[in-house]
C-alpha cells in the first residue's frame, strides 16, 4: 500500500470515528450517563460493521479488481456474497421463535431493504474510489503538462542564446578591422553579455532592471553595424526595478528591428521604450520597414515566433501584444499585467 492509499485509509477511518463520538455526544447530550453511552456506541458499531465491510471490500478490493476492469457481473455476484456474509447474523438466524402474527413479506421486505442499502453503500465506495482516481488522473496530467511546459521553455530559451551569439559576433568580426580598439571593449561588453545569459537567464524570472541592463549593451553591440543615417533611441523608464520578467524575452524584437529597420542608403529610425505602472510593465519596439529579403541570412524567423510561444507559456491570459505596420513604420507594443517581485 503506498503512502498516499494509506493516509486515505487513515481519513476514512478518521471519519468513521468521528461519527461514532458524535453518537456517543448525541447520547450523552440525551440524557444517557457515561456507561450507558458507551453502550449506545456499541450498538451503533454493532448496527454498521456490517455496512463498512461491504464498503472497505469494494474500496480495496471489488471495484479496482472487478469494477475498473469492467468485470460488472462478477462484481455484482461478489458483492451477493460480501453481503451475505457480513450480514450472516441476519440472514442466517432461526426464525421460529418470531411470533406468527409477523407476515412473511414483512420478514422478506426486511432482507431486500437490507440489500438495498447494502449495494447502495458498495457503489457509493465505488463512486468515491472514481472521484479520488480521476483527481489523481487530473493532478499527473497537470504535472505532465507542467514538465512539458518547462522543457519547451527551456528549448525556446536554447534557440535563442545561439541566435543571438551569432549576430554579435557578426557584428564583432566586422569592426575589427575597422577600429580594434572599439571592437576590444565590444568583446569586452560581450562578455558581460554572455555571463549574463549562462547564470542569470537560467533562472525563470529576473529583475527588470538587471534586464534592462542587458538589453542596454546588447543595444550598443548592434549600434556598432549602423551609419550616420541610423538613429536609435531609447527610454526605458522603470520605477520599481525590483519586478520580476523573463530573461531575454524582448531581445528577439530588438533584434528584428536592427535587422529590418536599418537602411545603408535611407534613413532609418529605431525607437524602444519601457516604463511600468504597479505591477504592469509596457513595452514598446518601433523601426523603420526596410524587409530583407529571404536571401539574407542575417537574421532567423525563428525569433518572434518564440517571443509569442513565450508569452503564451508564461503570461497566458496576463499580456497583451500588438504589431502593425503604419506611415512605413513597424512598431511593436507588449503589456505584461500582474508581474510580481
Amino acid at each position: 500500500m503506498t503512502k498516499k492509499d494509506r493516509n486515505i485509509l487513515y481519513i476514512q477511518i478518521g471519519l468513521i470515528a468521528a461519527l461514532l463520538l458524535l453518537m456517543w455526544l448525541i447520547g450523552f447530550s440525551s440524557g444517557i450517563n457515561f456507561e450507558r453511552g458507551f453502550e449506545f456506541v456499541f450498538r451503533t458499531i454493532q448496527a454498521l460493521y456490517p455496512f463498512l465491510i461491504v464498503y472497505f471490500v469494494n474500496f480495496y478490493l471489488l471495484a479496482p479488481f472487478l469494477f475498473e476492469k469492467k468485470k460488472y457481473g462478477w462484481f455484482v455476484l461478489a458483492n451477493i456474497g460480501v453481503i451475505l456474509l457480513a450480514n450472516i447474523t441476519v440472514f442466517f438466524v432461526d426464525y421460529s421463535n418470531i411470533p406468527k402474527e409477523v407476515p412473511q413479506f414483512a420478514i422478506l421486505f426486511g432482507f431486500f431493504f437490507i440489500f438495498i442499502l447494502d449495494f447502495i453503500v458498495a457503489f457509493v465506495a465505488v463512486g468515491i474510489r472514481s472521484v479520488l482516481k480521476v483527481n489523481e488522473m487530473r493532478q499527473m496530467l497537470q504535472e505532465e503538462q507542467q514538465k512539458n511546459t518547462e522543457a519547451e521553455l527551456l528549448w525556446l530559451k536554447n534557440q535563442l542564446n545561439p541566435h543571438f551569439l551569432f549576430n554579435t559576433l557578426n557584428n564583432i568580426s566586422g569592426l575589427i578591422q575597422i577600429d580594434p580598439d572599439a571592437a576590444q571593449d565590444s568583446i569586452a561588453k560581450l562578455s558581460d553579455l554572455l555571463r549574463y545569459t549562462l547564470y542569470e537567464s537560467n533562472q525563470d524570472f529576473v529583475p527588470v532592471a538587471g534586464e534592462i541592463e542587458f538589453m542596454e549593451n546588447y543595444i550598443d553591440l548592434m549600434k556598432l553595424r549602423c551609419g550616420s543615417n541610423t538613429t536609435v533611441t531609447t527610454d526605458f523608464d522603470i520605477r520599481n526595478g525590483s519586478i520580476k520578467i523573463a530573461p531575454l524575452l524582448f531581445i528577439s524584437l530588438i533584434e528584428n528591428a536592427f535587422k529590418h529597420g536599418v537602411s545603408n542608403s535611407k534613413p532609418s529610425v529605431i525607437r524602444m521604450e519601457m516604463h511600468t505602472d504597479g505591477n504592469q510593465l509596457f513595452f514598446l519596439c518601433e523601426n523603420s520597414n526596410y524587409p530583407k529579403d529571404d536571401k539574407n541570412r542575417s537574421g532567423s524567423g525563428i525569433g518572434l515566433d518564440n517571443l509569442k510561444r513565450r508569452l503564451e507559456l508564461l503570461y497566458k491570459g496576463k499580456y497583451t501584444f500588438e504589431k502593425i505596420l503604419e506611415d512605413e513604420m513597424y512598431k511593436v507594443t507588449i503589456t505584461l499585467k500582474n508581474l510580481t517581485q
